[in-house]
């Protein structure tokens, strides 16, 4: 086999959890561009719609699935049907996710919790749903999308860098205990990426000065920009390729090199 045949993904199921639009949609892009199948969820059926037009009308075929990713039972559902209709998970992509800005002593535990559940016991339930499958295939791969906060502690964050450091804990964990059934599993750490989400952040101001949280990202960032969601698809690619079979455990930080960077010294 030739290395570009190593990052073939022909033939392979992916389910991306979450991955009607956004972050979740890009990396399914860039899998599909290589051959992979794409399944995504969503908890809402009109995002699984809006997804499934999206995809169609950017050339991908992607089967859609209504299903919240912290229910066990409705996650053993989702992947029983996804066997029937497309196949056994060969890749999975743990994307599904969300984040509360609020000061840790205004926080409550509720709004702690429902962050823990989404972000790390939802990879938990969706991994070891996907993992017999796997075991009995003779392999797979598993992708968490974890964060900068898996490093790192900043204000207004406390749930989401408890539930992204638990999660880059899990990876290795995964790793450790299911590496010999030929099961790798990685995790991806985006940089601060441009999304719909994150566009009032990086507003021009009346002056035309960079908004200051843009400024801010620019300054602690090498490649002196925000990354772009398509970024992530290269390393999503690698992870989820016969490339990467001896890559087992381990985040690769897609962050512009924020994280190797101290920042620029005062003037």
């Amino acid at each position: 086999m030739n290395m570009l045949e190593k990052f073939s993904l022909q033939g392979k199921v992916a389910l991306v959890t979450g991955a009607s639009y956004g972050i979740g949609m890009a990396i399914a892009k860039a899998l599909a561009s290589v051959g992979a199948r794409i399944v995504f969820n969503d908890i809402k059926p009109d995002l699984v719609e809006k997804g499934v037009a999206a995809y169609k009308e950017a050339g991908v075929e992607a089967k859609g699935y209504v299903a919240d990713v912290t229910s066990e039972e409705q996650v053993a559902a989702l992947v029983a049907t996804i066997e029937k209709e497309v196949g056994v998970v060969d890749i999975l992509v743990n994307n599904a996710g969300i984040i509360k800005r609020i000061p840790m002593h205004e926080m409550s535990a509720a709004e702690f919790r429902q962050v823990i559940d989404v972000d790390l016991n939802a990879p938990f339930i969706v991994a070891k749903t996907v993992i017999p499958s796997m075991i009995k295939k003779g392999g797979g791969k598993i992708i968490n999308i974890c964060s900068m906060m898996s490093e790192l502690g900043r204000e207004t964050v406390s749930a989401y860098a408890a539930a992204k450091g638990g999660l880059k804990m899990l990876t290795r964990n995964i790793a450790s205990e299911y590496g010999e059934f030929n099961i790798q599993c990685n995790g991806i750490g985006p940089g601060y990426i441009a999304t719909p989400q994150t566009a009032p952040l990086r507003e021009k101001q009346p002056d035309g000065s960079r908004h200051p949280f843009d400024a801010f990202i620019i300054a602690k960032t090498p490649a002196a920009r925000w990354g772009e969601a398509d970024d992530l698809g290269g390393a999503a690619v690698f992870l989820a390729s016969s490339a990467s079979d001896f890559v087992n455990g381990h985040v690769l930080y897609v962050d512009g090199g924020i994280l190797a960077y101290i920042g620029k010294q005062p003037k």
